[in-house]
This record gives structure tokens, sequence and C-alpha cells, in this order.
């Protein structure tokens, strides 16, 4: 399949806020409001305990896409706020609104990325990429939920091969793809099994083994990647031509869900200089951790339900808040508004007794929550809504 238009570079924030917006600060001290949340749209009869994967806001703001275990994408587009018709989470069992587009993939998702310069007013942007097992990385047009093209890797046998991670370049020309001890590079304007290969295990004692788990680029625009592997480390390397430049050791588990996330000073890289706890020592599920707009902050989940925030400067724990009563395998900040979204759940092994399939799950597990922050406006704390508590009845 042929990419029908060519993808413009456009700057996401001058679509979406203008030049003299500054980006809000975040209050941490108080718990977020809960203003949206969704569960019922993940449950089906054949799976009633479909759980969430993953969630990330779209690079525009206008909406939020989450993967679940029955291999289906959403997109959930943020409602004007004057016309919408909105359901009360706190007071209903019914979910906020509606997904607006749900797609399907054939095979369990391994990862997904948005286009950087993606922007819903413009269809030809308005794109997202994911990689499954036992398929090639498709292309999805979130506009109208259609596949637009694939990138196809092939084995020595002439097969298909999976790609476990996927990421554009902030260029927004090509896809990285991470592979067993290697990354393919697809053009994004050549759809097809035309790619640059890029071995990461050079030998024995240098470079990286195992499968490329996790992809990210400098969002300062320095021209360096970071890969992390299931062997316990993380590769920087130089965009351009792929040349390793460090390798950082120190994880405790394959890097997707360790226990401990690692901040280092890519300036001097012998030691890390923060570790970061979040509760994940017993599940192997991909838990993604985010930025705030700002730089200043991280936000992560873990097994214990929590949200925990650290200060990046200081490195010190600044506060957390239940964010569901599940494993919040999912956190993502709003782009340039003072929201972020979680996704929780987790596979769960139940032998129905009796012929009770029910599995009598809360409201507030395998589910979808919107939060919003306080502000902090000219030294003083703009008024909202008090944060919504959970408990074991809800």
């Amino acid at each position: 399949m042929e990419a029908e238009e060519e993808l413009q570079v456009a700057s996401p924030i001058q679509n979406s806020i203008s030049s003299d917006y500054s980006l809000p600060r975040l209050r941490f001290d108080v718990p977020p409001h809960r203003t949206y949340h969704f569960r019922n749209q993940f449950i089906t009869p054949s799976n009633p305990n479909n759980f969430l994967k993953a969630v990330k806001w779209s690079p525009d703001g206008s909406c939020f896409l989450t993967t679940s275990d029955d291999n289906t994408l959403r997109i959930f587009t943020l409602p004007d706020p004057e016309t919408a018709t909105l359901v009360d989470s706190s007071q209903s069992d019914d979910d906020s609104f509606a997904a607006s587009l749900v797609m399907s993939e054939g095979e369990p998702i391994h990862d997904f990325c948005w286009y950087p310069y993606m922007s819903a007013s413009d269809p030809v942007t308005n794109v997202f990429a994911t990689t499954t097992r036992d398929h090639p990385i498709h292309l999805w047009d979130a506009t109208s939920g259609q596949l637009r093209c694939t990138y196809r890797a092939y084995d020595n046998m002439d097969e298909i091969t999976t790609a476990f991670s996927v990421a554009f370049n902030p260029a927004g020309t090509k896809i990285f793809a991470g592979y067993n001890k290697c990354i393919r590079m697809f053009d994004l304007h050549r759809p097809g099994r035309d790619f640059e290969l890029y071995s990461t295990a050079k030998d024995k004692k240098e470079g990286q083994t195992g499968i490329i788990s996790a992809i990210t680029f400098s969002p300062s625009h320095t021209g360096m990647l970071a890969l992390g592997s299931y062997s316990q480390t993380t590769g920087i390397y130089r965009e351009d031509n792929m040349e390793l430049l460090y390798v950082l050791h120190g994880q405790e588990g394959g890097i997707t869900h360790d226990p401990y996330i690692l901040c280092w000073d890519v300036r001097k890289a012998v030691d890390c200089v923060f570790k970061l706890y979040r509760s994940s020592e017993s599940t192997n599920q991909r838990i993604l951790f985010d930025i705030d707009p700002s730089g200043q902050h991280l936000g992560t989940g873990g097994q214990d339900g929590l949200v925990h925030i650290y200060d990046l400067q200081t490195g010190q724990w600044v506060s957390g808040f239940q964010a569901a009563l599940d494993t919040v395998n999912g956190f993502s900040f709003h782009p340039f508004l003072p929201h972020a979204v979680s996704s929780s759940g987790h596979r769960r092994f139940v032998i129905p007794d009796d012929g009770n399939e029910d599995l009598s799950l809360s409201g507030h597990e395998n589910c979808v929550s919107v939060w919003s922050f306080y502000l902090e406006e000219d030294g003083n704390f703009k008024d909202q809504p008090e944060s919504e508590n959970l408990d074991s009845n809800s």
C-alpha cells in the first residue's frame, strides 16, 4: 500500500497555541482531580478481563490513544467543554464519553507512537505507527481509522520479522524500529520493504545484545537517541550513522519494567545521577513514564496503583496520588495543558467458580482516567475541585 500524501513538517505547538503562551506551573502537593473516566468500553462478553496496556497523548493535545489486551487501539478526543454532554463518572458507572475511533490489530500490540508533528486539523499529519506480533509496522490514519501503509522487515527465511519497539525521529522523516540485536530505519515516505539495517551487537565486549525494547530521541534535537534492551543496558547513539557513544549499565531488569528509573547525565555517563523507585518488582508489563512539558518533573505508575511524581532537579520524590486499584501501566502528561492521563490493568488468571465468570472488578480496575492538576498562577493557587478518593468498595 502506497502513502497517498507526504507528511509536511509543522510544529505541533504552533498548530495548537499562540507564540506568547507559557506552560502552566502544576501544583503537585495536592492530588489532581479526576476529570474523565473510562472502563466499560474495554469490556466485552468474550473478554471481561480485557486490560489496558498503555496510553499516550497526541502531540497536539487534542486526543489520547490507548492500547489494550484485545489488540485494539482507541482514540479519545477531548470534547469541547462548552458544548459537550458528559457523564459525571463520580456519580455514575458509565464512561464519560465514547471513543471517537476504534481500530483493531490482528495480534498483540508491542509498541506504538504518534507522528511528532501530528495535528488533528491537518489530516495529512494525523497518523500514528504500531508494531504487532507477526505483522509489519502499520501507519494508521487517525482521522478515518484506516490503515494508510506498512513498513516490512524480513528475516533470512524471507518471512516477516516483528519489531518490538518503534519511534519516529524528531524530524518526522524516518521510523526507527527495534529488533533482536539490531535497528532498522524506514523512510517514512517510502513504505514497503526498503530499510537501513544497523547491528547493535558489535562483539562480545561492545555494543548491545538482546531485543531492543525501547527507543527515544533527545527532545533538544542534539542528534542522539537512546535504545533500551532486555539485556538490561541502555545505549546512546548518534542518529545520523548509529555510532555507539555510550553503553549504560545498572538496570535490574529489562528496559520496560525495571523497579528503578535511572537518570543519567549524558555529558558524563559514568554513574547514574538518580534512581527513582516505582513498584514493579513482580510484573513483566511494560510500564510507561513521562516527563512534564517543562522538563522539571517525572510521573510514573506501578503495581501499587499510585502515580509517583519526582523532581528531576533533585531526584526527590515530590508526591503521589491513587490513580487506580490496579497496576498503573501508563501515565502521560498533556503537552501544554494542566492535564494527564493514566491507564491501568494487568492479566488475571482466574478459574471460574461453579461457572461464574464474573471477576467482580471494581470501576477503578482496567480503566483510563484523565486528571486535572491544580495550577500555581503568579504566586497564587488556582482552585479546582477536590480529588476523588478510591477505596476498595468503589
